[in-house]
């Protein structure tokens, strides 16, 4: 057997080793040199049925690779390029869809119209993206998974810091946010002031028109006290039952107190409407504190308790500020309704 022979047949046997399957085209003429056979009875073809297919191959390929592919060799017929790297899907006889790939290059160098010899590979990369497919199906739903899960924690960091039924902060974030308020005013000596505010005979609005009344009125009150606070800066906080809290940064007692007043005019002026249509009125009476040095939030909200103790020993629908000597002897922290 000559050298030349036997180099061919080992390239053959390499090529077959490999998977791939060698072709060569005229980029000029359009002739086909040497066809990928391989490739095409692999996807079920007879070999009649080749020759045909080779002919008239960008036609069958997947519409949605044809115009890659146009560009590619477009690409190489200008000289743009020499690489030429594709990626397609072939139908195969039962019509079922395979990725294969084309690499290839023109290795007529020197020559007068460059792409008279291009020569490249054909071979079966279907379960390569068989893996791309499933690992991106596996990615997305990891994605998806991980985003119900990070709405799934934000749901539970806000059932931990605020009233399920107002919606507001709870005891527990008034807690740590007024730590911090209290530290910051410390440090720049800032006025602090605390508004307790408790609403007058809910007792008998519960046993009057039932407990759903009750959260009708409770939302409304924390309504008004959420819609006429300062946004970013006020935190408005249920302490539980009928009780609530406004604390207010950078604001001084005189201050606290036109604010309490305000909300206590604007809950004289609510109606909650009842089951029946009868429209239900309701007040509230507003304990003021407000910080002095190297106080906690505990001991302002002592005060403000004690605050509305007197407002309430007073009548109730009022506004009481805090005065020590009033607030002697008082030990009970729960006011009366």
């Amino acid at each position: 057997m000559q050298e030349k022979d036997l180099n061919k047949e080992r390239l053959e046997l390499a090529l077959e080793a490999a998977g791939l399957d060698l072709w060569e085209n005229n980029l000029r003429t359009g002739e086909v040199v040497r066809a990928a056979f391989k490739t095409f009875v692999e996807l079920g073809y007879t070999q009649d049925e080749v020759p045909h297919l080779v002919q008239n191959s960008l036609d069958i390929v997947h519409p949605d690779d044809r115009e890659m592919i146009h560009t590619a060799l477009a690409d190489v017929v200008s000289g743009r390029t020499r690489e030429y790297r594709c990626e397609f899907r072939l139908p195969t006889k039962a019509g079922e869809w395979v990725w294969y790939a084309n690499y290839g290059r023109v290795m007529d160098t020197g020559a007068s119209q460059p792409g008279e010899r291009f020569i490249g590979v054909t071979f079966n990369i279907d379960g390569r993206k068989r893996k791309e497919r499933e690992m991106a199906r596996i990615n997305a739903q990891l994605e998806e998974q991980n985003q119900l899960l990070h709405e799934f924690n934000g749901a539970l960091r806000q059932l931990a810091s605020t009233d399920p039924l107002t919606g507001i902060a709870n005891r527990r974030t008034l807690m740590e946010l007024g730590e911090k308020e209290c530290r910051r005013a410390q440090r720049f000596a800032h006025p602090l002031s605390i508004l307790m505010i408790d609403i007058d005979s809910f007792k008998r609005i519960n046993d009057r028109w039932g407990h759903q009344m009750g959260d009708r009125v409770i939302c409304a009150t924390a309504d008004i006290c959420r819609l006429h606070s300062r946004n970013g800066v006020d935190v408005v906080a249920r302490l539980g039952g009928e009780e609530f809290v406004i604390l207010l940064p950078e604001t001084g007692e005189a201050s606290a107190v036109v604010i309490a007043e305000k909300l206590r005019n604007l809950v004289m002026a609510e109606r909650v409407t009842a089951d029946e249509g009868e429209l239900v009125r309701f007040t509230v009476s507003i304990g003021v504190a407000a910080r002095e040095e190297s106080m906690s939030i505990e001991s302002l909200l002592h005060r403000s308790d004690q605050a509305l103790y007197q407002a309430k020993s007073h009548g109730r629908n009022r506004v009481q500020r805090f005065e020590a000597s009033r607030s002697e002897g008082h030990h009970d922290l729960s006011p009366p309704g």
